[in-house]
């Protein structure tokens, strides 16, 4: 069984009654402090920022849609780790649940040590005591967002995700067309390379809205791109 690296509370949204005793239970096991609601309302209530480190929430609920609790959560700016543990298990629904926020996504059939490992990796996370430099952009795998130094989080997608950690993995260096097309999952002689450049044109410009700067990739004349600043890569 996974154990926590620092005592964490964590606040437990579940309506089935059986199952919330359950994980309260087995998370207080674990070495968390558990505060549980059956219903947003009662979230919204006990919630506390400063306290509650971890949520883990169930997306179907008698008061309305844990989705839109944790979109209201992040564009509070929380910093807050969220786990979503739902019936819902299906491929579009966990896209949807971690494209707004959630950084891990569980269905309710799975073994609860796999819970207890996430939330040991989610709380290593969060309590990561050396922060980066100033100058460091860092990549969150989980969470799936870029972190530009002195800046908010900017959500991004898969395949922004995808071409970004083949970049940043390879900092300093030049990453080839041939290398990032082929962590896109595509056959570099078919694919149309244009929509590497499209692709490029989005990201930059997408990080200048969010935060002013400027993407540190230059671009090498067709043989591909290098990330030209320090770079972190969590997961």
């Amino acid at each position: 069984m996974a154990y926590p690296i620092r005592m964490l509370d964590v606040i437990l949204l579940e309506d089935e009654t059986v199952l919330r005793e359950e994980l309260c239970e087995f998370l207080t096991g674990c070495g968390y402090r558990v505060d549980a609601e059956s219903s947003l309302e009662g979230f919204r209530r006990r919630f506390d920022p400063v306290r509650h480190g971890i949520a883990v929430l169930d997306l179907g609920l008698p008061d309305g849609d844990g989705l839109s609790l944790i979109r209201e959560l992040r564009a509070r700016g929380e910093r807050l780790g969220i786990v979503v543990l739902t019936a819902r298990g299906g491929a579009r629904d966990r896209i949807a649940g971690l494209d707004i926020g959630a950084d891990h996504y569980l269905a309710k059939t799975s073994d609860l040590d796999e819970l207890a490992a996430t939330l040991a990796a989610l709380a290593r996370r969060l309590a990561d005591p050396s922060p980066p430099s100033v100058n460091t952009w860092v990549l969150e795998l989980g969470p799936r967002c870029l972190q530009p130094p002195g800046g908010p989080a900017i959500a991004l997608s898969e395949q922004d995700l995808t071409v970004l950690h083949e970049l940043m993995r390879n900092a300093g260096n030049i990453a080839t067309r041939r290398q990032i097309i082929k962590a896109l999952g595509d056959d570099f002689l078919s694919y149309d390379q244009r929509r590497l450049d499209t692709q490029m044109r989005r990201l930059r410009r997408k990080v200048d809205e969010s935060c002013g700067q400027i993407l540190p990739i230059n671009t090498a004349r067709n043989v591909g791109y290098r990330f030209h600043a320090k770079a972190v890569i969590r997961p």
